[in-house]
């Protein structure tokens, strides 16, 4: 068989991504914080970008476009680039000052004077340390056990490992360690959760009382609720064994917790909902956005084209610049689109929701929305990732909005998961402590009032409520 070569036609459709189309998806799904860091970014390194507080007319862009177009096509031409007056050029990149978007407040606070920096635990126990009258050698074994303690403030470092970072004495570590312990917080230090709830029980005056018995003995018997037998082995009954029991409760497990280095996350909203005249109104929070626009400079230097003494790299460089910065400005300006168009379609799914509340949110999935606005799927899950929304009823990320349906006996209807979440947290409020509602019984209650539901998805709920199982809230003391 004989090998030969051939041409052939074939027409195929396949999907490209663009760079337009690949930059568009990168900025719809990131935060509004993340957003403004990606435009303040591209700001440093575009110069034909800048900032301004008033949007490009429709003509000034079509004038920029075209300009740049022209541009590419006439290369090869001779252009009056030489004309370009470079002195006129840079007085009026001087002379250009943008306006403030808005007055500023003197009465306001500064942003300094509400800077907060916490104390760590580290930094709290040295600093009680420091204020000791004890000697210079115990406050260096002191420093060795404060920077062995955990986010809880355990020790996690053995009494022999501390002794072997100085060739410390073990009648000192132990001094110091006993020591550390009664600073603030109190049960620092500690070694396990025993040793930290009985030194806490010191500090109280509860030395040698039936509470210490009970942690250090029979702390298994209390965890796993068999009082009967607490009251049996102390010999005392049920009334003194509840007073006990609910001075341990008042206990601290983690003592260094309240000097975590946990700092709390604001969350900035997207989008604002507002109730104008019975009516919802999307409003996009453009706030702390810069208005971006190609500076009229380069535009006129496009325009007059470029000329034989200028270098190819140099006409590449502005064209190159131009083109990214007409894809950043259209990528931003369909994202606001974009997250508009999502944002009035789950107001007009759970408009109940914002009338009523929870009880009346109804089952909504991705589907539903992408076919509301004419969208793929993939699309409306970008734009609700990491977006929030702001409404009267609180502030919601917008995935919020999506749940799956339980199905109902009434008519065919599905109810909201989140609806039946908060049904059986109402439930379970208003049981009878000493008898409460067991899995089962809560299933009962909720067909009984038209919802299919099973056993399973009961405990699974409860579970994401952070509500214990029925043998754990009953109440035994009374």
């Amino acid at each position: 068989m004989a090998l030969e070569f051939k041409l052939s036609l074939k027409l195929g459709q396949r999907l490209v991504m663009t760079p337009s189309l690949q930059q568009a998806i990168k900025l719809l799904q990131m935060s509004k914080l993340e957003l403004v860091d990606e435009v303040q970014e591209e700001l440093l390194e575009n110069p034909v970008l800048e900032e301004g507080q008033d949007e490009p007319t429709a003509s000034e862009t079509q004038e920029a476009e075209a300009s740049a177009e022209k541009s590419e096509a006439d290369e090869d031409k001779a252009d009056p680039f030489d004309d370009i007056d470079y002195e006129s050029y840079f007085s009026e990149y001087d002379e250009y000052t943008p306006q403030q978007s808005r007055e500023t407040r003197e009465d306001l606070p500064t942003f300094e004077s509400r800077l907060v920096e916490t104390t760590s635990l580290a930094d709290h126990l040295v600093w009680q340390l420091d204020l000791s009258s004890h000697g210079t050698k115990l406050k260096q074994i002191g420093r060795a056990i404060i920077g062995n303690l955990n986010e809880d403030g355990y020790l996690r470092a053995s009494l022999e490992e501390i002794q072997q970072m100085g060739n410390y004495d073990r009648d000192e570590v132990e001094q110091t360690l006993a020591m550390i312990q009664l600073f603030d917080p109190v049960g620092v230090a500690a070694r396990d959760l025993v040793e930290c709830l009985c030194v806490q029980l010191k500090q109280l005056g509860q030395e040698g009382t039936a509470a210490e018995t009970i942690v250090r003995f029979h702390l298994d018997k209390l965890q796993n609720r068999k009082f009967k037998e607490l009251s049996e082995a102390l010999e005392i009954d049920m009334e003194d064994l509840q007073a006990e029991i609910e001075l341990i409760r008042g206990l601290d497990p983690r003592p260094g917790r309240k000097y975590g280095s946990e700092r709390n996350n604001y969350v900035v909203p997207d989008v604002y909902v507002v109730k104008i005249d019975g009516e919802y109104q999307i409003m996009l929070n453009e706030e702390g956005l810069p208005r971006l626009r190609v500076s009229p400079v380069y535009r006129r230097m496009v325009s007059r084209g470029g000329g034989a003494s200028t270098p190819a790299e140099a006409k590449e460089y502005v064209r190159s610049k131009l083109r990214s910065a007409f894809r950043l400005i259209k990528s931003l300006e369909e994202r606001q689109r974009t997250i508009f168009k999502v944002a009035t379609s789950i107001v007009k799914f759970q408009r109940d929701f914002l009338d009523y509340g929870i009880e009346r949110m109804r089952p909504l999935v991705l589907r539903d929305v992408a076919e509301d606005i004419g969208m793929h799927e993939s699309t409306v899950s970008r734009v609700v990732n990491n977006k929030y929304m702001h409404t009267h009823r609180g502030l919601f990320e917008m995935r919020f909005f999506f749940h799956s349906g339980i199905s109902t006996t009434r008519g065919g209807d599905s109810v909201s998961s989140l609806s039946v979440k908060d049904r059986i947290r109402k439930i379970i409020g208003g049981e009878d402590s000493r008898r409460p509602y067991s899995d089962a019984a809560i299933v009962k209650i909720l067909k009984s009032e038209g919802l299919q539901i099973a056993r399973r998805t009961v405990a699974k709920y409860r579970e994401e409520l952070s509500i214990p199982a029925s043998s754990n809230r009953k109440q035994v003391f009374m």
